[in-house]
């Protein structure tokens, strides 16, 4: 497990990856522009989905990295199936 130092870092990154990904969001969203790019990518309206996606992984990450800050682990979850007997 990486020490507390390299945990920072990754997570001030991803809090970073993660801010830049809202704004564009935002920015397409709102239709004041065409296009947006992300250093030497551009995003147009039609990946909303994808950038949505890309968001959600994001805050998953921000949010394990936390946890794991504060030496709690991330929660998961699992099926029950009910059984009839």
């Amino acid at each position: 497990m990486p020490d507390k130092v390299e945990l920072r870092a990754r997570l001030e990154f991803w809090r970073s990856a993660l801010k830049k990904l809202r704004e564009a969001y935002l920015a397409l969203l709102d239709g004041g522009v065409k296009s947006y790019k992300i250093g030497n990518e551009e995003l147009t309206r039609l990946d909303l989905v994808s950038l949505q996606k890309r968001m959600d992984e994001a805050e998953k990450k921000v949010d394990e990295l936390e946890l794991l800050l504060e030496n709690r682990k991330s929660r998961r979850s699992f099926a029950v199936t009910p059984r009839d007997w």
